[in-house]
């Protein structure tokens, strides 16, 4: 690994690419540092320890959202953009050709996925600034919508708004002219940033805590990347065609169903839904309605992570959600039409509907497996709150990191392979 990494810098054109990437992310971990006028440090960081939902936005945030800075919606509004129009392609057809019609398609759905992000942003931004806004001791002042706060308002809101549209614009650029996926990197900079914090305030607090959550790392990567590798193999044939004086097809070659196809999709779903409650309730505590407080005190403690019933919901949402995205992404592929239009064929089985068929149960049975490993990674931190209520990673944020470095690692694989170059992965 280390003489690939050599190799790679070697080469002019490929060090550029490691170098520019390199800045881009540098330039956002600085900018992730620059705060939202008003904001009062201390009252922020009491904010944080007590809710859970800001603190997976600040994860997306690049760790951002802990300083409220003008990054602090990072490219989670990108990110929701993204997911909205995936779920919204099935139903809208217009939307299904588009993604059907190659670079151009995808080019001019990204365009749509960008304008609604700026509304998303501004829409994110204001719902985490009043909550910012509110308490006792208020960490964000001169926010609302009355009198002489208007205009800081706005502005607070146009700031967080193009501060996410910087990110997701660093983001392509690294697409671009870098190497790896720019929005999973962005997410991977600022995961990795806190790393160096948790490890001093574990050194400082809880030395054994250190060393179980080290060897616990280690062997959590290590399932990670087993189950993100593993795949079961499907074998295609394509039929002979002749032409002429010439043979085409008759090769054979094979379809890789990944284990784990949702990736960490399925985790941002199910947490999502789990602390939306929550919130919604400890608005609502407080209020002067008798039945209406007293159901949102019981919301509040049903869907409360210290309890049990949390965490059980939470395992059989990830579940649900692995099932419903994979079988979502695996239906807009078709595998079964594109094969018969191509001439090619799982031997034994009849092309068309039996195909599709075939594919589908056995997508099912060895997404089992997948859905089963992304549960007890979503548990891991209920498993293990008795060692230490500090960790050096979140199981989802180690999901995120383990990702992301085996695509960028393939990525610099396939560069070094074009130039007769051995890479990181062998056959």
């Amino acid at each position: 690994m280390l003489r690939a990494i050599s190799n790679a810098i070697k080469l002019p054109d490929l060090r550029k690419k490691l170098v520019f990437t390199l800045v881009c992310l540098v330039i956002l971990r600085f900018a992730a540092h620059v705060p939202v006028p008003g904001i009062d440090p201390t009252a922020l960081r009491t904010v944080f320890e007590s809710s859970q939902l800001l603190g997976m936005l600040n994860m997306f945030s690049g760790g951002a959202m802990a300083h409220f800075s003008v990054m602090a919606m990072g490219i989670y509004p990108y990110i929701t953009a993204s997911i909205i129009f995936q779920l919204l392609q099935p139903l809208i057809p217009a939307l299904d050709e588009l993604a059907k019609e190659g670079a151009a398609g995808r080019a001019k759905l990204n365009q749509y996925q960008l304008l609604l992000t700026i509304p998303l942003a501004a829409l994110q931004g204001f719902s985490q600034a009043t909550l910012l806004s509110r308490g006792t001791v208020p960490a964000l002042r001169n926010f609302g919508l009355s009198g002489a706060m208007l205009m800081p308002t706005l502005a607070t809101l146009a700031t967080l708004a193009a501060g996410t549209m910087f990110a997701v614009w660093m983001g392509e650029l690294i697409d671009e002219r870098g190497i790896g996926n720019g929005v999973s990197l962005i997410i991977f900079a600022g995961i990795v940033a806190e790393i160096p914090g948790n490890v001093g305030s574990l050194i400082l607090s809880n030395p054994v805590g250190l060393v179980f959550w080290l060897v616990l790392t280690v062997i959590t990567v290590a399932a990670i990347i087993f189950v993100q590798e593993g795949q079961r193999r499907i074998p295609v044939q394509y039929a002979k065609r002749v032409r002429g004086n010439k043979v085409y097809g008759g090769q054979s070659t094979h379809i890789p169903l990944q284990v784990n196809s949702a990736g960490m999709i399925p985790l941002i779903f199910a947490v999502s839904i789990m602390l939306l409650p929550g919130v919604v309730a400890s608005y609502l505590v407080g209020s002067s309605i008798t039945w209406l407080a007293a159901i949102a005190k019981g919301v509040a403690t049903l869907f409360d992570s210290k309890g049990v019933i949390y965490w059980i919901m939470y395992f059989f949402l990830v579940i649900g959600f692995t099932y419903f995205y994979t079988d979502m992404m695996f239906q807009q592929q078709n595998l079964a039409d594109v094969l018969q239009r191509q001439g090619g064929f799982v031997p034994g089985i009849r092309p068309g509907k039996r195909t599709a068929d075939y594919l589908n149960g056995i997508l099912h049975r060895i997404t089992f497996a997948g859905a089963m490993f992304l549960g007890a990674v979503a548990l891991l931190p209920f498993l293990t709150r008795g060692i230490s209520s500090q960790m050096l990673v979140t199981s989802t944020g180690l999901l995120i990191v383990v990702g992301v470095v085996l695509d960028t690692m393939k990525q610099l694989e396939a560069q070094l392979l074009m130039r007769h170059y051995e890479g990181f992965i062998k056959g």
